[in-house]
């Protein structure tokens, strides 16, 4: 081990976006020195694991359903060597050059390997001794977990990294959990000519979502052929031949799945197991309990520092804190946090908003790119009432001039949480295709609390989609 470390003024563990933005920030114009560690790949699992290729899959199977619907337009179907190549492509092949370089020309000094806290502001890098003057930053992500049922984790199951990288499609698949990624993943399964069986725990897909979400993706699956098993749970798994081929690679021979539901015991027989019954944070092995911390997740406080440990120098953003599991969360995250630091580093005050992760609580904007896309952002209306809120809603079918030329089959619900109290919004939840292009407005309204009455005044341009923005709010007037 080295005697002297090497200083830096800011030390992120973790590469991914919210690593990079914090990096970025916090020596924004300045002469302060920063340095990422990372272990795999920087760019993290967005790039190359989750956001990046998901959306790649799941794009070719949208516009394939839009064109199929529309008369003098010629589809035939999807070439999956050339969707898979496409993908690739966007994953750069598991290249980070691009990215190491953008991190060299942002003044960054990328330091490969596993880092973990050795102390206060002291990080080991495989033996190597760094030691950071202003800050720590973990934004180690989280991990996909595998739940402890017979036989499984023997069956060598896919996990999330597996079916965003496949590089085969596999005939048949029995997919465990009903949440974003198992919903986005039996998307694009289907689309590329999977048999797929849903397996979910409760009675509903994305339950945190609006009830008709749900609803409407279940629909959408039973159409397009895709079986789902609610109140289902796996009880054993066999898998004799079970082999490690590789990421992405068919990991064996057939797998018997033994089920359990209130219809009594049956099973089914699959090609591969995907599972998508939810993430663990990667904290173990951080060397979290150097500084006094449990492993597990990392809290902070609205300036993402870590809330446990003294001195202002030990910051947590994106997955590993717990606060909000989506990428461009944990960018935004990176950037107040990057702000916070070069702010306290130059002696600043901290009463600007800028320096507040505000838009963590009750503020979320996400899209779930099934088809139908669900897009949403705030509150629910269940969250809304259970925070003791004055709720309100309004809601409606799509089903205006921009949505009928958009496509011949277009079917979509809009729904608005309105705090009648204050006459502002709270959430909105849209279902439909390519709805999540419409959800910035409603993000801007909710954390803008805009009033409704001022909306009234942002006239939607005909003929769009957005137009059904207008008859929600005629239908508030009635």
């Amino acid at each position: 081990m080295s005697s002297t470390p090497t200083e830096y003024d800011v030390i992120v563990i973790g590469g991914g976006p919210a690593g990079e933005n914090a990096a970025a920030y916090a020596i924004a114009g300045s002469d302060r020195t920063a340095a990422i560690v990372e272990r795999e790949l920087v760019g993290g699992e967005c790039s190359y694991w989750a956001c990046i290729p998901s959306k790649a899959l799941l794009r070719p199977g949208h516009v394939l359903a839009a064109a199929r619907t529309m008369p003098g337009v010629s589809a035939t179907g999807l070439d999956v060597a050339a969707v898979l190549r496409r993908r690739d492509a966007f994953v750069h092949d598991h290249d980070d050059s691009s990215q190491v370089d953008w991190a060299r020309h942002s003044h960054i000094e990328v330091v490969r390997g596993a880092g973990r806290l050795a102390g206060e502001r002291l990080v080991d890098v495989d033996g190597r001794q760094l030691r950071a003057r202003h800050a720590v930053v973990l934004a180690t992500g989280t991990t996909a977990n595998v739940p402890d049922v017979p036989g499984l984790r023997a069956a060598l199951p896919w996990i999330s990294r597996d079916v965003t990288n496949l590089h085969e499609v596999p005939r048949r698949v029995a997919l465990v959990g009903g949440g974003v990624v198992a919903c986005e993943a039996a998307t694009w399964l289907a689309a590329l000519g999977a048999e797929v069986t849903v397996l979910v725990r409760g009675s509903a897909l994305l339950a945190s979502a609006e009830q008709f979400a749900g609803e409407r993706v279940a629909a959408a699956f039973t159409a397009a052929g895709v079986r789902v098993r609610f109140g289902t749970v796996p009880t054993a798994v066999e898998r004799p031949a079970a082999t490690d081929t590789g990421e992405g690679w068919i990991h064996g021979g057939p797998a018997t799945v033994r089920l359990r539901s209130a219809e009594g015991e049956s099973q089914i027989v699959v090609d591969e197991i995907v599972v998508a019954a939810g993430r663990a944070p990667s904290s173990a092995g951080l060397g979290l309990t150097t500084v006094g911390l449990p492993d597990g997740y990392v809290a902070v406080d609205d300036h993402l520092a870590v809330t446990a440990v003294a001195g202002e120098w030990l910051y947590a953003v994106g997955d590993v804190n717990g606060r909000v599991a989506l990428t461009h969360m944990g960018k935004y995250q990176g950037r107040v946090c990057g702000d916070v630091i070069a702010a306290r580093a130059e002696g600043r005050p901290l009463d600007d908003a800028k320096f507040f992760a505000s838009s963590d609580h009750g503020k979320v904007p996400q899209v779930v790119f099934t088809a139908p896309e669900v897009a949403s952002v705030g509150l629910t209306e269940a969250a809304a009432r259970a925070a003791g809120h004055a709720v309100e809603t309004v809601e409606l079918d799509i089903a205006v001039a921009g949505s009928s030329l958009a496509r011949d089959d277009y079917a979509g619900h809009a729904k608005l949480v309105v705090d009648s109290a204050t006459d502002t919004l709270l959430g909105a939840t849209f279902v439909g295709p390519d709805v999540g292009e419409q959800l910035h407005a409603a993000t801007i309204a909710v954390v803008g609390r805009v009033p409704l009455a001022t909306i009234w005044h942002a006239v939607p341009a005909f003929p769009a989609v957005s137009e059904f923005w207008l008859r929600l709010l005629e239908q508030r007037r009635a």
